[in-house]
């Protein structure tokens, strides 16, 4: 059973860093695509980043470009979002997402295979 497990997340305030980690388990990173999305109070779910397991490319949301940066480790199976210069806006729940065989995820950061359930992260002004 594919299971994608969240952490890191937590309340900093605004200008400060946090980094997130997505620990997959019940298959290996190999030619997966992996990727952030989040959902902040009466909006809609939107993509943030997402990487390509086997080549690394990477992809970012204008809005997070220059401050997040997204990372893997296939050996230990774990994704990473390191999170830079937040802002309030940046405050939702932040979901890692898996794609078998990259297709569409990271190029419309709309859907996914599998979901985790997802980190708060709160920036205080």
């Amino acid at each position: 059973e594919v299971q994608l497990v969240e952490s890191g997340g937590g309340l900093v305030e605004a200008g400060g860093s946090l980094t997130l980690s997505c620990a997959g388990s019940g298959f290996t990173f190999d030619d997966w695509a992996i990727g952030w999305f989040r959902q902040a109070p009466g909006k809609e779910r939107e993509g943030v980043s997402c990487i390509y397991s086997d080549e690394g490319k990477t992809f970012y949301a204008n809005s997070v470009r220059g401050r997040f940066t997204i990372s893997i480790d296939n050996a230990k199976n774990t994704v990473y979002l390191q999170m830079n210069s937040l802002k309030p806006e940046d405050t939702a729940v932040y979901y890692c997402a898996a794609e078998e065989t990259p297709s569409i995820m990271c190029v419309d950061m709309t859907v996914a295979d599998y979901w985790g359930q997802g980190t708060q992260v709160t920036v205080s002004s």
